[in-house]
């Protein structure tokens, strides 16, 4: 499993690295959106986790380029990891194209969960464990 992790800050990009590391994923790693971006042209990845808050583009805006590109990539699993609690946050973020939506501080549980269900649901894929 490939996954792709796009957050600002090192030590929660550290935190859910160590979390797929006991999975056994490989995670990829972009400090901003617009690096992000440049990652899904270059790679193929299973999952995309992505921050709401960085510098330059927000997390919905990648979410949308995402969406709206012309290829198969445009239909990879996302999931919004967040510590921001705003009361319509989720709807936001499924309407502009996200398959889930987890908060920080991230635990183990939650997010292999949504990982788990997020990739069930699309083409029966695989469950972590």
């Amino acid at each position: 499993m490939d996954v792709l992790f796009i957050e600002d800050d090192r030590m929660n990009r550290r935190v859910v690295r160590d979390m797929l590391d006991v999975a056994g994923a490989s995670m990829s790693e972009a400090e901003d959106a617009e690096q992000g971006l440049v990652e899904i042209d270059r790679h193929d990845f299973t999952i995309v986790l992505i921050d709401l808050r960085m510098p330059g583009m927000d997390g919905i805006t990648a979410i949308r380029h995402i969406r709206s590109r012309g290829d198969a990539k445009a239909a990879v699993p996302i999931i919004v990891v967040t510590a921001d609690a705003a009361v319509d946050l989720r709807e936001r973020c499924l309407a502009a194209g996200a398959d889930d939506v987890i908060f920080k501080p991230v635990a183990m549980d939650a997010l292999f969960e949504s990982m788990g269900r997020v990739l069930a649901q699309r083409d029966g894929g695989g469950v972590i464990a």
